[in-house]
């Protein structure tokens, strides 16, 4: 394996994501010519890593305490910190005060983000959920009263109680499902809301003529129930799919919206729209690249982990190809434009990403397949009945009366809660085991699973390095005071292997691309590549030392990330086939295979390239959960048929995937695959529970025997006994 160069001049992040410097934030610093417009007042940062009430009190308190922060609220949930600053602010130094604490950033756009986070939706659901119940117990007192005996003048009073309370209640908590229907309507079709808009409709409107004309019987909690229980499906269902966002609108986030562009040897700032091919950028360290380019002048370590997944660092310098979206560690780089905006990296990964939600966005959830059978059925037993009573009583009213009483009790109330109800108990139990669960249909796809595909670097690993043996101590302390002195990588992971007082080494010298030199006892010491230190390269991640005639050989490997083998191991004695897929080296990624027992390893995958897989895999009949937390990762996971991403990954990997691993043991993902097959039980038994409360209650209803009122109640009953079996996913 080809080493990289171990060593840099200038001071950089290990993590790229820490590296991250928002739009025109060095203005101050390099004299350039401000942007238009107000400047920022508020800064959003990611904190990956924040996971307790501990972790945002630390991040609150540090960042509060700068004079420049007027406030920090932390959301763990999305774990995000929002900062109200007191004056602009470089938001690198944000960044440096979190990493002291030891909580990796970055910058995030927050104007961006904060329209997403508004669910107006289901607060609305919920508004008109809480009025239909409220509504539906006053009306069920005077329904009792009548039941009890009232009669006459009483009777009708509180009939007209009733009607004052449920009509409205049934206009304002009906209206999602009234404008549904009148949708599908309109375009030529049905769906479930056109039989519950009718039974809501038909069950009033008879209500309402039973009272003008001063009738034994009303329906109005009848027509409240229907509307309350459907509410509550309604809004069960809504909850699963809050936390489901689009990945591709996700990646704008951390795009670089300028560049500092060069004209006539004037440096000003551009906006990325306006660079065309041709044109020349600046390209400071720290900065991630807004466009892709190619190297006219300058060399720095190019890290390149969010698009390729590469562990390390690469060293690029004049004539090398650079792409949007990858970070500059260190140097300062003038860059020719070859593509920039929608031709860049960052576009067309986001494009990748967007027709893969597409594509996974034409799979139907279990309930909705049964809905295309269902809502034409109901509506043929309704005007059977209404045609047959009709023909055989010529009665209109009793005709009518009947016919909504099949409306009521075939309304697919018991249907619409089969799987939100498993899917929120089943959400419960994945959350206690470390997994937030974000699309509606995860779980059912994530049942079918074949195939479990695992990113390398961030998932199976936690990305840090570690000497992967034992090295004589007296070399290895040398070892490890030279690597103070260098900020690679390899170099700060040697250094915090430290347990003694660093030596006192004099004479230090960096050769740039090579390592790093200096004197002890009047011997000469060098680390950094294989021939710097005149040995031969070892195919593994290593790095060098050498003093006077004495060399080691410091090897390294990722620390695995807890729970990686026993779930390796888990999943594999559950049935399912592991492969790992990584934009790594060839050595890195075999080794990590040989470590965990994976038979079938893939490396050198860039981000088209695992989507390639996964669609292939697909298209020959595999379905396959995909883990992973890299922007490399982004495409496959929304193309798998299932996708989990750990909260310490990348954002748009987290809104990417239908999961979120929400601690670092990766043994909560066959448990999930075990919850998830059980919660697939439970769906159908549901629907075998809603069809048998159909075959047994709609020949009552058709035949004349069950009131509106009556039907309201089994609807209720098969509403009841569905919730309950959900109650069984453990």
């Amino acid at each position: 394996m080809g080493q990289v160069d171990p060593f840099a001049t200038a001071q950089f992040s290990a993590c790229p994501a820490c590296a991250v410097a928002p739009l025109a934030v060095m203005q101050a610093r390099k004299g350039l010519k401000p942007m238009a417009g107000p400047r920022p007042e508020k800064i959003m940062l990611s904190v990956p890593t924040a996971h307790c009430a501990a972790c945002m009190r630390s991040i609150e308190t540090a960042l509060s305490a700068r004079a420049d922060v007027v406030q920090a609220r932390v959301n763990l949930s999305l774990k995000r910190v929002l900062i109200d600053l007191a004056f602009p602010v470089d938001p690198k130094n944000l960044i440096q005060t979190l990493a002291e604490l030891g909580y990796q950033a970055q910058v995030l756009d927050q104007g961006f983000l904060s329209s997403k986070q508004s669910d107006k939706a289901g607060d609305d659901l919920l508004m008109r959920l809480a009025v239909a119940g409220f509504s539906a117990m006053n009306v069920m007192l005077f329904s009792v009263a009548v039941w009890s005996g009232a009669d006459a003048a009483t009777r009708d009073m509180f009939h007209w109680i009733s009607a004052a309370i449920a009509l409205p209640t049934v206009a304002f908590s009906g209206l999602p499902f009234f404008k549904s229907a009148a949708s599908v309507l309109r375009h030529g079709h049905i769906n479930m809301d056109v039989p519950i808009s009718l039974a809501l409709i038909l069950a009033s409107a008879l209500s309402l003529f039973e009272t003008l004309q001063g009738g034994v019987h009303a329906y109005f909690d009848a027509a409240v129930m229907l509307a309350f229980f459907l509410l509550a499906g309604r809004y069960l269902d809504h909850r699963t799919r809050a936390l489901a966002r689009s990945a591709a609108s996700e990646l704008a986030a951390l795009e670089v919206a300028d560049a500092h562009l060069i004209t006539n040897g004037t440096e000003t700032l551009a906006h990325i729209l306006t660079l065309n091919p041709g044109d020349h950028i600046r390209i400071y360290p720290g900065e991630r690249l807004p466009a892709d380019g190619v190297i006219l002048d300058g060399q720095a370590q190019i890290d390149r982990a969010l698009l390729t997944g590469e562990s390390l660092p690469v060293f690029a310098s004049q004539g090398d190809p650079v792409a949007a979206g990858e970070v500059n560690l260190s140097g300062h780089l003038t860059v020719q434009v070859t593509a920039a905006a929608e031709d860049s990296s960052l576009y067309k990964m986001a494009d990748m990403v967007m027709a893969a939600e597409m594509s996974k966005g034409r799979y139907a959830s279990l309930a909705d397949r049964a809905a295309q059978i269902y809502a034409p059925m109901v509506h043929i037993l309704a005007a059977l009945a209404f045609a047959y009573w009709l023909w055989v009583l010529g009665d209109l009213h009793r005709a009518v009366t009947i016919a909504i009483a099949v409306l009521i009790i075939t309304c697919p109330c018991a249907l619409g809660l089969a799987v939100p109800s498993v899917v929120v108990r089943a959400s419960g139990r994945l959350f206690k085991r470390g997994v937030l669960l974000k699309h509606q249909t995860a779980l059912e796809r994530l049942a079918q699973i074949d195939t479990v595909v695992f990113d390398k670097t961030g998932t199976l690993t936690y990305g840090q390095l570690q000497i992967a043996a034992d090295i004589d101590s007296k070399l290895l302390h040398m070892a490890q005071s030279l690597a103070r002195h260098s900020t690679h990588p390899l170099s700060k992971a040697l250094a915090t292997t430290a347990t003694v007082d660093p030596l006192p080494i004099t004479d230090l010298q960096e050769e740039w691309g090579m390592g790093i030199s200096g004197t002890y006892q009047g011997q000469p010491l060098r680390l950094g590549r294989a021939m710097w230190c005149d040995m031969v390269e070892a195919p593994q991640t290593a790095t060098y030392f050498s003093y006077g005639k004495d060399k080691l050989l410091i090897p390294f490997q990722d620390c695995l990330r807890s729970g990686a083998l026993d779930a390796i191991n888990a999943l594999r004695a559950q049935g399912l086939k592991i492969i790992l897929l990584s934009g790594d080296t060839p050595l890195a990624v075999a080794d990590m295979a040989r470590r965990l027992g994976i038979e079938t390893f893939h490396a050198h995958q860039r981000p088209e390239e695992k989507l390639n897989f996964m669609n292939n895999l697909a298209a020959t009949g595999g379905r396959a959960l995909m883990v992973g937390d890299g922007l490399n990762d982004t495409a496959a996971l929304v193309a798998a048929h299932a996708s989990i991403a750990p909260a310490s990954g990348l954002d748009a990997a987290r809104v990417a995937a239908d999961m979120v691993l929400l601690n670092d043991d990766l043994l909560a993902i066959p448990q999930a695959f075990a919850i998830a097959k059980t919660a697939r039980r439970r769906i159908l038994e549901n629907f075998g529970l809603s069809l048998s409360y159909n075959l047994v209650a709609v020949p009552f209803a058709f035949l004349g025997l069950a009131t509106p009122l009556m039907a309201a109640l089994a609807m209720s009953l098969s509403s009841i006994t569905v919730s309950l079996n959900a109650l069984r996913v453990k």
